[in-house]
């Protein structure tokens, strides 16, 4: 009978492998063309080599930031949620893979039956059993020949999904780096500012005195010493602010590092020294490193492959099934003569799920077209990432180097200032105190330009997907 049944199945077979063999159903995946321009805006590519294939202590030369980093990386709860994505998605790559293995199941079981008198009509015959106990035991399996590429098509859609996982996770962890990063500099830049504020305000102090040794000498009028107490209260009140924000930015560095919030240790803005060696780069070798982009790959293959998935139903499925085993009215003689098989292949045809199918690879190739816009659009992202990046770099260095001299002219500004207030009539406190004022406010943006140029080597090192590849 097994052989029989070969018989009918081997010729059914062999000529659906050869279809499928060609082809005609499943289409082959190429990675698709987003069309991504070949430069950055206002930038002339010539790097062919990218500071994203640097490991991240190569970028950040920091020693403390590098430990904040290392413990964001083993503590941080989001990227510890995405490798816990990362074990489902290899649990369901088994699972896709065992699919192509038959199934086998054993059972045994204990049957009592006791058959009527009237339905066996021996009422007048003497020694009919018509109680019964049968014994049973089996094992069952059950194999769908992958005729049209059904299983190959949801295993490497399961695949996709596994891979995208993983670019997912590494896109966590580049986007960790520089969060980290970014608030450690803003912690650094609000420390300057603090600093700097403090200093100032020594400074308002010291010129509350002053104005009023001037006004009892009649240098000055009582405007003058009302006009120097309110610069004087001006600069304390704006201290507890720049103390809260430094509170806030220790706290939300404190939750990336996966802590308790609280104090962070740190070093000062004055001795962070940037990265200069900016190569970025050809274009095309984002795919290489941008996990980001890769995961919307990933994203676009599996749709892909579900395409391909619904259009096997169209198609019959192909199942041998065969069980036997071990079958008798007695567990004495179990063994004995009680063997029993049977194997079945069979052709399975949807017939009336046709609108069914079609919704299915309607709904299917509609997520395809949809994750093929999201993996250009991940293109453009990362394009304008960079772009921005470069710019910031770019503008933050024109900005400290104009800013030196602003500052240095104020400093000068300010003595004069002061000196013609002491010995000129046509000097007053105004004109000293608007002086002052520019000076603090060139300061303070010194301190941001210098923040601006370390974050944005930070964000064009990430922009161009580093921080995973070692």
């Amino acid at each position: 009978m097994k052989y029989r049944t070969l018989k009918y199945i081997i010729p059914i077979t062999l000529p659906l492998l050869m279809l499928n063999s060609c082809g005609v159903i499943n289409k082959r995946y190429v990675t698709p063309d987003a069309k991504f321009s070949e430069s950055y805006r206002d930038t002339v590519v010539q790097d062919t080599t990218s500071m994203a294939t640097l490991h991240w202590k190569e970028i950040i030369s920091d020693s403390i930031l590098q430990e904040l980093i290392k413990e964001g990386l083993q503590n941080n709860l989001d990227l510890k949620t995405a490798l816990e994505n990362i074990n489902q998605a290899q649990a369901s790559l088994v699972q896709a893979k065992l699919s192509f293995l038959p199934s086998l199941e054993g059972s045994a079981q204990v049957s009592k039956s006791k058959t009527s008198q009237a339905l066996l009509n021996s009422g007048s015959v003497n020694g009919t059993n018509i109680n019964t106990t049968s014994y049973l035991g089996q094992l069952s399996s059950s194999w769908e020949i992958d005729v049209w590429g059904k299983l190959r098509s949801n295993k490497r859609s399961v695949l996709a999904s596994f891979l995208k996982t993983e670019a997912a996770t590494r896109a966590v962890e580049t986007q960790l780096i520089s969060d980290i990063a970014v608030a450690y500099y803003n912690l650094l830049a609000l420390d300057a500012q603090l600093e700097i504020t403090k200093e100032t305000l020594q400074n308002r102090i010291g010129d509350q005195e002053t104005m009023k040794l001037l006004k009892e000498s009649a240098i000055v009028d009582g405007a003058a010493v009302v006009q120097s107490e309110s610069s004087r209260y001006e600069i304390e009140a704006s201290i507890p602010d720049i103390e809260l924000s430094i509170l806030q930015e220790e706290n939300a560095l404190s939750i990336l590092l996966g802590r308790v919030p609280g104090a962070i240790e740190r070093s000062s803005l004055e001795k962070q020294t940037a990265y200069a060696d900016l190569k970025i780069g050809l274009p095309a070798s984002l795919l290489r490193n941008r996990p980001d982009i890769q995961e919307a790959e990933m994203a676009f293959r599996t749709a892909f492959e579900d395409v391909n998935l619904a259009k096997t139903y169209f198609y019959p499925s192909l199942t041998i099934t065969a069980n036997g085993g071990l079958s008798s009215l007695s567990l004495t003689n179990f063994f004995d003569n009680s063997v029993f098989y049977n194997l079945v292949g069979g052709l399975t045809q949807p017939i009336f799920a046709n609108g069914e199918n079609k919704a299915r690879l309607k709904i299917n190739k509609s997520l395809q077209q949809q994750a093929f816009y999201n993996y250009k659009a991940t293109w453009l992202d990362a394009g304008g990432e960079i772009s921005n990046a470069l710019f910031l770099y770019k503008k933050a260095k024109e900005k400290q180097e104009a800013r030196a001299y602003q500052i240095s002219a104020l400093e000068k500004s300010v003595e004069f200032t002061e000196t013609l207030l002491e010995y000129s009539s046509t000097t007053n406190y105004t004109d000293v105190l608007t002086t002052k004022n520019n000076l603090l406010s060139a300061q303070l943006n010194g301190v941001s330009d210098k923040q601006q140029e370390l974050q944005a080597v930070v964000q064009l090192y990430r922009a161009l997907g580093g921080g995973w590849l070692n």
